[in-house]
């Protein structure tokens, strides 16, 4: 499929919603955006697997990223895409290939604008960290990432989001001591002592720091839970899989030793974690973003949740999420984007843009 750059940003939104591109399968969504943009005689256009990049080569005084992840998660049952009025629905619409359009259209029809401009369309960031297209690209060409301030344009219903939370997930262990259930009270119930641990976890107020003017929220949820040998065996041992979404004025190693305290009854095991990212709304090309694409939407607010804006953060630039779509309906089946959202988003980086 070839897509239309011509096109309204809602019809464009539809082009890229109907190319699947579930998480590991972007090839043919990256392919149509590649043979778009490398006509366009005033983009330098490289490929790095299913990633894009594209760049104006000006000479300005200041370079910007516009970052957007082509996949998505699984389907559900919803494509293609449907129009119902003013609502575009369909898998990856708001989460987020309305932004990825946008991010199209004024790659195509900014020539020259005031600042140089990286247009970056990755692949794999639904999932596993070591898959994700951008990290990659920062390994392989990290000369392509290089700015003064980067937009994702993660879905934030046509709002300012400043930073992201970090995530952690840890094993909290429950031991027992096995025994045949026809004489359970020769054991200790494993799945029974697991029960101190949802304890904690029900008891927990989750933490509302206020960092560089924003305030975040915490959560602290079990994700999942294992135990059991036989129908007739008393289990020796429960696992707790639990989440920590923390504020980034916590770094990972932090974190993790709350979590360690929350449980320090249990043995504890983190399996993986990803800082967060401070607002670093300050930085004056993040102001000029504020106060020029900001204008009367409200004040820029916490992103909570983890985004790429975290790996912008390790790289030292800057970075905000701001996008059309809706982050209530990422990952539904109803997912839906605003279509007016669209157009207002491209309207307003426009004239930050030019």
């Amino acid at each position: 499929m070839d897509l239309d750059l011509d096109s309204t940003g809602a019809a464009l939104t539809a082009q890229l919603v109907d190319v699947p591109s579930v998480s590991g399968e972007e090839g043919p969504l990256a392919d149509a955006i590649e043979r778009a943009l490398r006509p366009l005689a005033h983009l330098s256009v490289c490929r790095d697997g299913d990633t894009i990049v594209a760049r104006t080569e000006l000479g300005r005084p200041e370079r910007v990223i516009l970052a957007g992840h082509i996949d998505t998660v699984p389907v559900a049952g919803n494509l293609p895409s449907r129009a119902d009025g003013d609502r575009l629905y369909g898998c990856g619409t708001s989460d987020m290939k309305a932004g990825v359009a946008v991010q199209l259209r004024l790659a195509a029809h900014l020539p020259a604008p005031g600042r140089d401009v990286t247009y970056v369309f990755y692949e794999c960031e639904e999932v596993a960290a070591e898959r994700n297209g951008l990290l990659r690209l920062s390994r392989n060409a990290p000369e392509l990432l290089a700015g003064d301030f980067a937009v994702l344009m993660e879905p934030s219903a046509g709002r300012i989001e400043g930073g992201c939370q970090g995530t952690l997930r840890a094993e909290v262990t429950a031991a027992g001591k096995r025994a045949h259930t026809a004489r359970s009270w020769m054991g200790r119930n494993a799945i029974h002592e697991a029960d101190g641990i949802l304890a904690v976890l029900r008891a927990y107020t989750p933490r509302e720091p206020e960092v560089d003017g924003l305030r975040y929220h915490e959560g602290l949820n079990a994700v999942a839970i294992r135990g059991g040998v036989a129908g007739n065996v008393v289990p020796d041992e429960c696992v707790v899989t639990v989440n920590y979404r923390f504020a980034p004025d916590l770094d990972g190693e932090r974190a993790a030793e709350v979590v360690r305290s929350l449980f320090k009854a249990w043995p504890v095991t983190v399996l993986d974690v990803a800082d967060g990212a401070r607002p670093g709304l300050g930085h004056p090309a993040a102001a000029a973003f504020v106060a020029t694409v900001g204008a009367g939407l409200g004040p820029p607010r916490a992103k909570l949740g983890w985004t790429d804006v975290a790996r912008f953060s390790a790289l030292g630039i800057p970075a905000v999420n701001y996008g059309p779509g809706l982050p209530e309906l990422a990952h539904t089946a109803g997912e839906y984007v605003e279509t007016p959202a669209i157009a207002d988003c491209e309207t307003r980086l426009r004239a930050w843009l030019a």
